[in-house]
């Protein structure tokens, strides 16, 4: 196994068409997001305050804070370190939905904070990772290098999320019988389209994750955890019931790894550890997400 130091001059094979897919797969999957967005959705802010203000605070402002804290404490090589602060800037993964309502969750909490998230992320995502990566130093350092300009990330994430949320949500309240018909085949087919671009991934640079897995396993099984761990305990500090509390849990825990990786083959030039973070962290969430919800289904 290769040491973590060595991926800081390692760079991920993937030509420009490919990042074009990757474009495509993620406006395809925000497109499905947005098509079950409703207005009355956010409503929930209304009817259960707390609930939705602690999982806003958990997975947009907690969670980036202690990123920052986890990668202090355990000095990862900066690509990596970059690569956990990307990807606890980014949104909620829409799969939490589905998470949420197989572990017998709030689904109608879930939904209204994925929508928040991923409307939110235009703005939120660039500004937390810019703003945490920026106060630590290695990573800071790597900014500069990269000469990485915010506004750049801002009107990025704006025109790869905003655009198909507005298309989404415009289909979902003008057009709702479509936007029911097209749900039933855009959302499994943005999931395998995506998850076929995972494989590719690992397929072009298989001799890198077997070099490197051990290492990055290791960082990813750590950071989502503690992703997992902080959505819980503010649902228990927020005394919160039982089922907004596994809520809380996996939308915390569930990235939208996917965006990460767009912005990593976009602005960074596939850094291998930075792109090697975000595409195992695609996988792990799911996994973890599914033995987490299959725990609490069959336990309660």
């Amino acid at each position: 196994m290769a040491s973590p130091s060595a991926l800081e001059s390692v760079q991920l094979n993937f030509l420009p068409s490919d990042l074009l897919g990757l474009h495509l797969a993620l406006g395809v999957i925000m497109y499905g997001v947005a098509l079950e967005v409703r207005w009355e959705d956010f409503s929930y802010l209304r009817k259960n305050p707390r609930g939705f203000l602690l999982g806003v605070f958990s997975q947009c402002m907690l969670l980036p804070f202690l990123t920052w804290v986890f990668v202090s404490i355990l000095q990862p090589p900066p690509s990596i370190a970059l690569g956990l602060f990307l990807v606890a800037a980014c949104p909620g993964g829409n799969v939490s939905n589905f998470l949420t309502h197989f572990a017998k969750g709030n689904t109608a909490l879930s939904i209204s904070l994925t929508a928040f998230s991923s409307v939110a992320a235009v703005i939120l995502t660039p500004f937390n990772f810019t703003f945490w990566a920026s106060t630590y130093a290695p990573t800071s350092i790597l900014l500069k290098e990269i000469r990485l300009e915010p506004y750049e990330i801002f009107f990025s994430v704006g025109i790869l999320l905003g655009v198909p949320l507005v298309l989404g949500i415009l289909t979902s309240s003008q057009l709702p019988r479509l936007s029911q018909k097209l749900i039933k085949v855009i959302k499994p087919m943005s999931l395998v389209f995506f998850a076929g671009f995972i494989l590719m991934a690992f397929a072009n640079n298989f001799s890198l994750f077997i070099d490197f897995i051990g290492t990055i396993f290791l960082w990813v099984f750590l950071h989502n955890g503690l992703a997992l761990t902080a959505g819980f305990a503010t649902g228990i500090i927020g005394k919160l019931p039982y089922t907004d509390i596994k809520t809380l849990s996996i939308e915390t825990g569930i990235q939208n790894s996917g965006l990460g990786l767009v912005l990593i083959f976009s602005f960074f030039d596939g850094i291998g550890g930075m792109a090697i973070i975000a595409a195992w962290w695609g996988i792990w969430h799911l996994i973890s997400g599914i033995i987490l919800a299959s725990y609490w289904r069959y336990s309660s």
